[in-house]
């Protein structure tokens, strides 16, 4: 910033540095840039000119300290993690970066001197479209936390223009509107051309003979090309100068418009490649129910891996001559199996484009390769048909041949005549490429998330890749940013926390939030706690009041179930047990019951009916409910609609319980119960993913556990399932909230509108009946229920279980993730990076 005096100040006494702004010269900023963009006056701008102004005046102050970081990386010649994914959930950038640039408070002041209420101006921000679930906001964490421990790194993904999808819940159901989130441009975002790499698609390869080296080369010929320009976007670190990149890729064609083409007539012709550019970055997860969902998804995936790959080359190829060496200062890692075509084309660049042979080049990719796995579910386990593979990316396909050629080779050496490791373990079988084994096969380490998801994997799904190279495998439980989901998102909480325990260190070094524990049986700290979680009660409910049009009590229940929509997470159980609750409060209207708020919130896919069915049943059973006058009140149903990073701020700070109840052995890690943990909600759930852990790490008796174990349900799985028209038989309760879901209770006068959810349980020409033990577990979670509605009264013994959770939420932060990868995956220096603005 011209005129910028903001300086850091020396550390005393072991202090962490803090740096002072000189809010005269940025409120001078604000209103020049004001001027400058839209030619107005404070007073005539419009608040989304004041949050751009404001955003281009905070940008100024990360743009010295963000050139200082990558100067001293090159000065320093420092190996650099290139994590690779599909999604990146970063949220709102603003109030982020002013909170690690350590000027949030000031930059409220200047704006409330201008007139303006600094939370009015960070609604103004839409949310980055870049991801959708807790894998991109995993990614986002990650990225966070690498700049605020100082590790070289970039975050590499796609620049979509609409993202997923904007959810509106229209008569019950979802539907997907465009996400222009770019509309108003981003004003944090840096486009570099200079960057821009050539990503080819389709063609054929052909032979020639390379007379120099005296060997065969592989030429591609008659493919489609796009441009790949990055876009970079500043990730700030917590109060210490680094600022890492996230490096986002748009597809723009090579030549924008063909006007011979268009003379003559061929009006398509004229802009085809333009379209093609366009659809490669046009939303995250295209349906690919249908094979032309499927061909742009792998488009997408090869897209930006190539363009991230080729540019990571280049950039070690500036400084050093020796391409052998690659792995010492460059680590690829491929967060789930969206990236595993960084294998094969790292092989190309290496073979095609450096001239090297195959084995002088599979030995650096096995060095420079790592995957992260995120899920149990075969399904998610990507697997690309041959025919779509091979023309789409020719000479892909013939790596990867070679790849499972030699592979298979080393299987049959060590385990002679037995098919059974061929058939789990080949990249390539029965028609398809399979692009876990192929990370697991190419790269050097493969983590799970949870201890009990690495567990599973080891033991279950990749037994043979564990039994053949166990050396790969490790565990590295995942974890949140602390500043994004309680300072910022809490910032009443974390100022208590602050107070209480006498410093401001857990917000990088989270564990230390464990002198909390004390204070849950100091009662006045009991009370200031609760009077904090219903102010954040207050605030949530004003949000649903102006969003669903819906009157929620702050003194009920928050009970919330907010996370991707999908059948093993099981929000049909959730939202079953309330139909339950309500048919009981129908039968006794004197029924003892707490009066709770159920409150959902979470994106289907657009392919996915059965998900997408879920929200409708969500919504129609909340219409009959809350339209329910004879039940006083007692049972609100809310479906939050477009869930996002800037609301769940809002929502775990209200929450009081944490619906984590996905079918056991189902769940990766799960980072949702993390963010609710530190916010002071306790765990209703499965002992599944990391909800293992964060029971060990605050005590059973401070969660409300429930359902079959994990061992349970894969016994179950291994014979078969189970037969869930017993239960339906057997239990009438059951079968009357199964039977609501085709009686018009729900679904008026349209009987098919929930048959299909209806026949999961009932008719096995669905697939396995009740697949998901919905129906199994509903009893024991029905206790569960109770236990939580009992515990409840008595709001000491409460509060106490809420304090205890905020206090043991140290173990799950992102910077213990962090630095577990760095000591054993990534190992990288630390870096220091001095700025005097």
């Amino acid at each position: 910033m011209k005129n910028d005096k903001t300086v850091m100040s020396e550390p005393k006494n072991g202090e962490k540095k803090t740096f002072h702004l000189d809010k005269e010269a940025f409120r001078r900023k604000v209103i020049e840039n004001v001027k400058l963009f839209y030619r107005k006056t404070i007073a005539e701008a419009s608040k989304q000119q004041i949050f751009q102004a404001v955003a281009f005046s905070v940008r100024d102050l990360i743009i010295d300290r963000w050139m200082a970081t990558h100067k001293l990386y090159e000065e320093q010649d420092v190996r650099r993690v290139y994590y690779l994914s599909m999604e990146f959930l970063m949220g709102r950038a603003l109030g982020n970066n002013m909170i690690n640039l350590l000027c949030y408070q000031d930059v409220a002041e200047v704006l409330e001197e201008l007139g303006f209420d600094i939370n009015v101006i960070e609604d103004q921000e839409p949310d980055a479209a870049l991801g959708n679930g807790g894998l991109g906001r995993l990614a986002a964490c990650f990225l966070e936390s690498l700049s605020t421990l100082g590790y070289p790194a970039y975050g590499c993904g796609i620049r979509y223009k609409y993202g997923m999808f904007k959810q509106e819940i229209k008569d019950g159901c979802q539907e997907e509107v465009p996400d222009n989130w770019l509309a108003n441009g981003n004003p944090f975002e840096i486009k570099r051309p200079e960057y821009t790499e050539r990503v080819k698609f389709g063609g054929y390869v052909r032979i020639e003979w390379d007379p120099e080296k005296q060997r065969n080369r592989f030429v591609q010929d008659g493919y489609t090309e796009v441009l790949a320009v990055p876009y970079d976007i500043p990730v700030v670190g917590y109060g210490n100068n680094v600022v890492n990149s996230l490096r986002i890729w748009d597809a723009q064609p090579i030549q924008e418009f063909n006007l011979m083409s268009f003379d003559k007539g061929d009006y398509d012709k004229a802009v085809e490649q333009e379209n093609l550019a366009k659809t490669i970055v046009e939303v995250l997860y295209p349906n690919d129910n249908h094979y032309s969902g499927k061909e742009l998804r792998l488009k997408q995936q090869y897209f930006f891996v190539s363009a991230s790959v080729q540019r990571a080359v280049k950039h070690y190829k500036k400084n050093h001559s020796d391409i052998h060496k690659l792995y010492e200062k460059v680590c690829f890692q491929m967060n789930d199996t969206h990236p595993t075509l960084t294998v094969p084309e790292l092989m190309r660049v290496l073979v095609d484009d450096e001239g090297l042979g195959w084995d002088e080049a599979w030995d650096i990719t096995t060095k420079c390769c790592a995957y992260t796995n995120h899920t149990i579910m075969a399904e998610a386990l990507e697997k690309w048909p041959v025919d779509l593979f091979n023309r789409l990316l020719p000479r892909i396909y013939q790596i990867v041949e070679e790849i499972n050629r030699r592979f298979l080779i080393q299987v049959e050496e060590r385990y002679p005549n037995q098919y059974c490791k061929i058939k789990n373990m080949a990249v390539l079988y029965e028609g398809q490429v399979r692009m876990a084994n192929m990370a697991i096969v190419a790269g050097f380490s493969v983590n799970g998330v949870a201890r009990l998801h690495t567990e599973i994997l080891e033991k279950r799904e990749l037994k043979d890749f564990y039994e053949m190279m166990p050396q790969k495998f490790n565990n590295k439980t995942n974890g949140i940013t602390q500043r994004r989901f309680l300072l910022h998102g809490n910032p009443l909480l974390a100022k208590w926390v602050t107070e209480k325990i006498g410093t401001d260190a857990w917000i990088t070094d989270l564990p230390q939030i464990s002198k909390l524990a004390p204070f849950a049986d100091d009662a006045a700290a009991r009370k200031e706690f609760m009077e904090i979680k219903h102010q954040n009660k207050i605030r949530l409910a004003k949000y649903i009041k102006e969003h669903n049009g819906i009157d929620v009590d702050p003194d009920s229940i928050f009970d919330v179930q907010v996370k991707r929509m999908h059948e093993y997470k099981r929000q049909l159980l959730n939202i079953m047990h309330v139909m339950y609750l309500y048919n009981q409060m129908k039968a006794d209207p004197s029924m003892d019951f707490y009066p709770t708020t159920f409150i959902f919130g979470g994106k289907a896919a657009a392919g996915y009916k059965r998900a997408k069915q879920t929200i409708q049943l969500i919504n129609k059973v909340g219409d009959v409910i809350n339209n329910d006058p004879s039940i006083n009140g007692k049972i609100k149903v809310v479906f939050i609609e477009d869930y996002r990073v800037s609301n769940a701020e809002w929502i775990f700070a209200a929450s009081d319980v944490s619906e984590q109840i996905s079918t056991a052995s189902k769940e990766a890690s799960g980072t949702g119960n993390m963010k609710f943990m530190l916010n002071g909600a306790v765990t209703l759930g499965t002992m599944d993913g990391a909800n293992v852990e964060i029971v060990e790490e605050v005590g059973a008796e401070n969660a409300f556990i429930f359902g079959l174990s994990s061992e349970e349900v894969m016994d179950y799985e291994a014979n078969g399932g189970y037969y869930p028209a017993d239960i339906y038989n057997s239990d009438p309760d059951i079968k009357k909230v199964v039977d609501q879901m085709v009686d018009g209770t729900y679904n008026g006068s349209d009987k098919k509108m929930f048959m299909e959810i209806y026949n999961s349980f009932l008719n096995p020409s669905y697939g396995k009946a009740d697949q998901y033990f919905i129906l199994k577990d509903f009893r024991s979670y029905a206790q569960a229920r109770e236990k939580v509605n009992k515990a409840y009264r008595d709001r000491d013994a409460w509060t106490r279980k809420a304090i205890l959770n905020t206090a043991h939420a140290g173990k799950f932060t992102s910077d213990r993730t962090i630095e577990e990868y760095v000591k054993d995956i990534w190992h990288l220096q630390k870096v220091q990076v001095s700025y005097e603005g």
